[in-house]
């Protein structure tokens, strides 16, 4: 690890307003498990195939409505998986999930084994499914299976940048959710799911919670912090975006045009090297003809579209590229969206689509996956022109995403207001936040991370990971990274200057 030039990262830092405001506290909770006005978990063992042994679930009730904390409760699903040297025990980890939509209690089940070797057995580790996700108090927007997948949910434009289905679909979705999500899908926010955090901190006993903190849930996490920075110890912020309450949601989206342009030459050098030649996945002989090769490949299928293996689902030019846009968050899913370019390109060969492309969400995903964004900020209103404008600009520019990160959403339609604010994140409260960013994320792009690093001022340290891909620790093989990481949860080290982890 080297340190990072300070000089280059302010050169890459856009200015932001930094204004200080007042950290919400709350009380310290009781010293046991199931703290006054907090019910105990009933934990009971739930161990899962491929999963850590010892692991347990249980059900924490939380209020629909903290303004009426007595009032009708929900149900989230929490599990953890126990520290295996309890003569060592420092405390509990918080695993904090991304999306919005993501599984704590999944993500625990695939890194819980790891989680627990990398900080040595001292730790409980826990997390949670928040409010809409898994085993957790659910709604839905009764939508139509077409309006559920991935590539119709998100707003590609058509074969030109035309907006008008886009418009159409996404004030379908807010209608249906308005008539069918009630209560519980208004009450899918991020500061509920704050909130949650802290009672499920006090029902577990613990004065102070670490967190390793994924995508979406950086956020999250850094709202906690803002608000209860007494109940925090050591913060992982593991690929962060731009936490400035006039860009979230909104600005994570948009981000992803610049995101796609600067990870996308990983993939085509990827596609290049002859070393992908034995399985028939190599895309051309030069990393820059790949994205020539890719961008002509999916107007031809905007025109004529490719039957695939999946009846009445075809490749269109805007699932190759939402496929593509999957791909990039992992050097591990290149080989997938290869193999589909070669199938696609070859007009004697099936073309077989992967379930993240080809298979609707379900109902209460795509509720939760829509209803946390439209619920936390206003968006800008339903007036198409201003969206075609961006549209027909970001396309231009960054014609790997066609437009789509800039495009019409329904939360231009969504009805109601935001119940409250979004958390502006600042520098003041305790030194313990180490970010971890991939210098090349498709989903959370490096900017975005810099700006989370200004917010946070002196509380936090950043690692820049030489790498592409989204979330680093434990994940993107850079040992580097992920040593910074470990250190820190188990030691409290961190390095005294941003730093730079080439391997």
């Amino acid at each position: 690890m080297t340190t990072y030039s300070q000089q280059a990262t302010r050169s890459l830092l856009l200015a932001l307003s930094v204004a200080a405001v007042a950290s919400t506290l709350t009380a310290a909770p009781a010293a046991a498990s199931g703290a006054a006005g907090t019910p105990a978990l009933d934990w009971k063992p739930c161990v899962r195939e491929d999963g850590p042994t010892g692991q347990e679930c249980a059900e924490l009730p939380v209020p629909l409505d903290y303004r009426d904390p007595d009032g009708r409760q929900l149900t989230l699903a929490v599990s953890r998986v126990p520290g295996d040297r309890p003569q060592a025990r420092r405390g509990t980890l918080l695993v904090v999930p991304g999306g919005p939509g993501g599984s704590g209690v999944r993500r625990l089940t695939q890194k819980g084994a790891a989680l627990r070797e990398a900080t040595g057995g001292a730790y409980d580790i826990v997390s949670f499914d928040p409010r809409g996700v898994g085993a957790s108090t659910r709604a839905n927007c009764g939508l139509d299976e077409g309006d559920r997948h991935l590539v119709t949910l998100r707003g590609w434009p058509g074969p030109n940048g035309e907006i008008g289905e886009n418009v159409a679909r996404a004030r379908r979705v807010a209608d249906a959710c308005a008539r069918n999500g009630g209560d519980e899908l208004r009450s899918f926010t991020t500061a509920n799911e704050v909130r949650d955090i802290d009672r499920f901190r006090r029902a577990l006993g613990e004065e102070k919670l670490l967190a390793w903190a994924l995508s979406y849930g950086t956020y999250v996490a850094a709202v906690y912090a803002q608000k209860y920075p007494r109940h925090t110890d050591r913060w992982v912020l593991d690929s962060s975006g731009d936490p400035d309450p006039a860009r979230v949601a909104r600005g994570w989206l948009a981000n992803m045009s610049a995101g796609a342009d600067g990870r996308f030459p990983d993939f085509a050098a990827w596609a290049a090297d002859p070393a992908r030649e034995a399985r028939g996945l190599r895309l051309a002989r030069r990393p820059q003809d790949v994205r020539p090769l890719v961008l002509g490949l999916a107007a031809r299928l905007d025109r004529e579209p490719r039957p695939s293996d999946r009846p009445g689902t075809p490749l269109t030019g805007n699932r190759l590229r939402q496929a593509l846009q999957n791909a990039l968050t992992s050097d591990g899913a290149f080989p997938q969206i290869a193999a589909l370019i070669k199938q696609a390109l070859d007009p004697d060969a099936e073309v077989v689509l992967t379930p993240d492309i080809a298979t609707a969400l379900s109902d209460e995903d795509a509720a939760v996956t829509v209803g946390v964004i439209c619920n936390d900020v206003r968006w800008s209103g339903p007036a198409p022109a201003p969206y075609q404008r961006a549209v027909l600009a970001d396309r231009a520019r960054y014609p790997l995403t066609a437009g789509m990160p800039v495009n019409v959403t329904p939360c231009s339609f969504w009805k109601g207001a935001p119940v409250e604010k979004p958390t502006r994140i600042t520098g003041r409260g305790p030194s313990n936040i180490l970010m971890v960013q991939s210098l090349r994320d498709s989903a959370t792009p490096y900017f975005g991370g810099l700006r989370m690093r200004e917010a946070l001022g002196d509380r936090a340290r950043l690692v820049t990971v030489e790498h592409g891909g989204h979330v680093v620790y434990l994940g993107n093989g850079n040992a580097c990274g992920d040593r910074a990481v470990s250190t820190f949860l188990t030691t409290g080290e961190r390095p005294a200057r941003d730093s730079y982890c080439a391997d």
